[in-house]
């Protein structure tokens, strides 16, 4: 008996209890972790790597160009994926999206893309994001099944966004967004030299 007169397989387990109901409700509405394992979003991701995925994020912030979030299949996908995807957000509401001579085009602007393995080998457009909805791509533009192949994704399917990546440790940290602000004057990938 403890010194409150319970006894102890009571007290663990409510104990066990609580703390499976609080592992239940951070995983369902706050955070949960998930594994990559795919080549499709390399070289930013591994495979294998490990992922911390904030879901509530984007109930106080917009979605942005250059995050990586976490969706549930669209409706093109859903017959044979049951999986949640991992892509990098590539095209807004409401903007006109182009891929040729190995670049991505937002509104006929060059998309400025340091993160990516390689230039993306296809043409691609021109298609008009539509609003509620977005354009993502993987970072291994040439080996990635994504928007290019079945078109968008709505807003209500995304999970969240990958924020930390845990695993493995010599390649913990956080997963920032590329910083777009200023993006025609930066070109990282100048093909003309």
């Amino acid at each position: 008996m403890t010194r409150h007169g319970e006894n102890p397989w009571t007290e663990a387990l409510k104990t066990f209890g609580i703390s499976a109901v609080l592992a239940l409700g951070i995983r369902t509405f706050v955070a949960e972790a998930r594994y990559i394992p795919s080549g499709s979003m390399l070289p930013t991701l591994q495979i294998n790597d490990r992922l911390i995925v904030d879901k509530i994020g984007y109930h106080f912030r917009e979605i942005h160009r250059g995050d990586i979030v976490v969706f549930n299949p669209t409706d093109a996908l859903k017959d044979k994926y049951k999986d949640a995807f991992i892509k990098r957000v590539i095209g807004l509401p409401g903007e006109k999206v182009e891929v040729y001579d190995g670049r991505v085009y937002i509104d006929d602007e060059p998309l400025a893309e340091d993160y990516i393995a390689t230039a993306p080998d296809y043409v691609y457009g021109p298609v008009y994001v539509p609003q509620d909805q977005y354009l993502v791509l993987g970072d291994n533009r040439n080996e990635s099944y994504d928007s290019h192949y079945w078109g968008f994704v709505p807003e209500e399917l995304i999970i969240g966004r990958a924020v930390v990546r845990f695993w493995p440790p010599q390649r913990l940290g956080q997963l920032g967004a590329p910083d777009y602000q200023g993006e025609e004057s930066i070109d990282l990938l100048d093909r003309s030299q």
